[in-house]
C-alpha cells in the first residue's frame, strides 16, 4: 500500500445498561467508543473495546456502574484465557493484517466497506455486504481492505480451548512478516 490513508472512520455510539440502587435499569454509559492503533507501527489497523469481560466469559452480571470498554484484555488487546472481548476494527484501503490466529471462537460481522478473509491455504473470500458474517473457529488467517475507502466490522472473541489437529494442538500465533 502507498499513499496516505483518508482519515479514520468516527467511533461508534456505544451505550451500557446497569441497575441503580433501587435495582431499575439505568443506562451507565453513553459515547463514543475510539479506536487506537492495534500493532505500533501499523496504522492502517485500529481497534475499540465496547465491552470485555476479564473474569471469565461466565462472568456474573453485577448492579456496578464499572466500565468494561475500559478493560484491556490479552496481547494486542484481542483475547486472554477466560475472557470474551466485544471489539470493533478498522482497516485502510488497500491493507492487510498479518495472519494470525487465537485460541477462541471469534463472531465477525461486517458493519461497512468490504473485507476480504484470507485463509492459511490462501483462499480469499470476499464479504461485500453489511451484516455478512464469518466465525473463526481458531483458524489462522489475515483480513484485507479491498476498497478505496477504511472498512468496518464487530468481533466478539470468546475464549475456546485451542483446536487440536492431528495431535498437535493450536494455539496463539501472530506472523508479522506474511
Amino acid at each position: 500500500m502507498s499513499g496516505t490513508l483518508p482519515p479514520v472512520l468516527p467511533g461508534p455510539r456505544r451505550i451500557v445498561t446497569s441497575h441503580d440502587s433501587d435495582g431499575q435499569a439505568v443506562v451507565s454509559v453513553d459515547g463514543t467508543v475510539h479506536s487506537s492503533v492495534m500493532i505500533e507501527g501499523f496504522n492502517g489497523h485500529r481497534t475499540g473495546t465496547f465491552w470485555a469481560s476479564t473474569d471469565g466469559w461466565w462472568f456474573e452480571v453485577r448492579c456496578n456502574r464499572e466500565d468494561g470498554g475500559a478493560r484491556q484484555v490479552g496481547d494486542l488487546g484481542l483475547f486472554a484465557s477466560n475472557t470474551t472481548n466485544f471489539i470493533y476494527s478498522d482497516l485502510g484501503p488497500g491493507v492487510r493484517t498479518p495472519m494470525h490466529r487465537t485460541p477462541s471462537i471469534d463472531y465477525n460481522i461486517l458493519i461497512y466497506g468490504e473485507l476480504i478473509l484470507i485463509t492459511e491455504d490462501g483462499t480469499e473470500t470476499h464479504l461485500k455486504n453489511a451484516g455478512d458474517v464469518v466465525i473463526q473457529k481458531g483458524t489462522h488467517h489475515a483480513w484485507k481492505n479491498p476498497g478505496k475507502e477504511w472498512t468496518r466490522w464487530a468481533t466478539v472473541l470468546v475464549d475456546a480451548k485451542p483446536a487440536v489437529v492431528n495431535g498437535q494442538e493450536l494455539g496463539w500465533l501472530l506472523e508479522m512478516d506474511k
